[in-house]
């Protein structure tokens, strides 16, 4: 007799080759908005101390802004990809329309309370700066605001591909807005000298033209997903709630997530030049050590998603290990070549003695920890969220979150008075909380009654609209 929920053997929905061509670009794009990042910082430097700081503050507001839209995104990718596991062609476009339509809506709130409120929520988030930084960051606010819906669209389009199993097209624009963004910065920074302005001048343009160019690919028939007629789209109330069903939980959790960071960071300020230089180098190196795992992360939605909209929860599991393993084995090469070329690495950023000890300790700390538990921390979860088990993995993150990494790092770093290593300690202890509350799930067959549900949900739905058969 079969077990509940597993289904009988069918061709497998991705191949290997199919898997490649999904992870590939997703790793290159990665790599290109972690480089990028990284460009954007050294140009601005260029504009003086008071430029760089007016930026770095508020790309911690915009960075939440962004999450919250891409946890938006993220929930629209799902259901298209559900329907198209559904082989719902008709249904996956409806929920490109609502999808496009609820991230548009929700930028241009965000982007009216920035424009509006500028200067008061910065004063709020931060306090007391001095007032060539407060400058600084009004004017690079003020124009990052008017890159929201952009940035929106941009996203919106790219999640609709990714649902396609197409992250090429993605990588592609990625990387032109990339040449638009530093060239423009090279521009604005080094010929007209605009500082602050020029760089939030040169994100707006490259976040134009992306969007622009997404949104006239998405409107291609042949494309298994597309939109037309942009300008006549209307509210799909059922369809917008199963988007927001997935999109708010997440959002919920990435905001909260970026607050943590946020308040993490004035902890970490507390303890010194030293500690604060060491920590910036180490999130950067971070970043890269984990790269080839975020990019299997957001496969991960497509895949399940796809799986989970088809009834195979057989498959859904055989990809989550698969998927999983490759990106455990990824980061563990990426870390050990970092650790490796960490002496040339360090070298590179001229720190002082101290710092650079402390860099190198917690670096190759984190590439060690990554290795072993990063892709369970957050591969993983994103099999539940695909299956729109999205309230339990939006509670043991927040839970983990704000319990360990925050209140450890305060226990650790300030009381125990182990400094900047108790946070990155910390950290590691909030990984252990989430893998054992997601591999628990994930071994069990709850996660599966969310699919079920929601797939049940769309017959009755149906039933319902098509004529009598009797």
């Amino acid at each position: 007799m079969k077990r509940w929920g597993q289904v009988e053997t069918r061709a497998p929905l991705f191949s290997k080759e199919n898997l490649r061509r999904l992870i590939v670009p997703l790793m290159i794009e990665q790599l290109l908005t972690v480089t990028v990042g990284m460009a954007d910082t050294m140009m601005v430097s260029a504009a003086g101390e008071a430029a760089i700081s007016g930026v770095s503050l508020v790309d911690n507001i915009n960075l939440l802004i962004i999450n919250i839209l891409s946890a938006l995104t993220t929930g629209g990718a799902v259901v298209a990809s559900q329907y198209l596991g559904q082989k719902d062609r008709r249904d996956a476009c409806e929920s490109a329309k609502q999808l496009l339509l609820t991230a548009l809506l929700f930028s241009f709130a965000m982007a009216a309370v920035a424009l509006i409120f500028n200067r008061g929520l910065l004063s709020l988030t931060f306090g007391s700066i001095d007032a060539d930084v407060m400058e600084n960051a009004v004017t690079y606010f003020w124009i990052s605001a008017l890159s929201y819906p952009f940035i929106a669209l941009y996203n919106s389009c790219t999640a609709l591909y990714r649902s396609m199993g197409n992250s090429k097209v993605s990588m592609y624009t990625s990387l032109l807005m990339n040449v638009i963004n530093i060239g423009g910065n090279a521009y604005t920074v080094f010929v007209l000298h605009m500082g602050a302005a020029g760089v939030a001048v040169a994100s707006l343009a490259s976040r134009i033209v992306a969007a622009v160019i997404m949104l006239v690919l998405v409107h291609n028939s042949k494309n298994e997903i597309y939109v037309r007629h942009l300008h006549s789209i209307r509210p799909n109330f059922p369809v917008i709630k199963k988007i927001l069903y997935i999109g708010i939980p997440n959002g919920f959790e990435n905001g909260l997530f970026q607050l943590g960071k946020i308040l993490v960071l004035s902890l970490v300020s507390s303890f010194g030049t030293t500690a604060i230089a060491a920590n910036a180098v180490a999130n950067n190196l971070s970043a890269i050590c984990v790269l080839p795992g975020n990019a299997i992360s957001l496969a991960m939605i497509t895949v399940v998603g796809q799986c989970v909209g088809a009834m195979d929860y057989g498959q859904a599991r055989t990809y989550t290990k698969r998927l999983v393993r490759m990106s455990t084995l990824y980061i563990a090469v990426v870390g050990a070549l970092i650790v490796a070329a960490l002496p040339l690495i360090l070298n590179i950023y001229q720190l002082s003695p101290g710092t650079t000890r402390t860099a190198s300790e917690i670096i190759i700390f984190y590439c060690i920890c990554a290795a072993v538990m990063w892709s369970f921390s957050f591969v993983l979860p994103n099999t539940l969220r695909a299956s729109n088990d999205v309230k339990f993995t939006m509670i043991v993150s927040v839970a983990s979150m704000w319990t360990f990494r925050i209140g450890f790092s305060f226990v650790l770093g300030k009381f125990l008075h182990m400094g900047l290593f108790g946070v990155w300690v910390a950290m590691v202890i909030d990984w252990v909380c989430r893998i054992t509350f997601f591999l628990l799930r994930f071994r069990g067959t709850k996660w599966q009654k969310f699919g079920r549900e929601l797939s049940g949900e769309e017959q009755a739905m149906q039933s319902e609209s098509s004529p009598s058969s009797s």
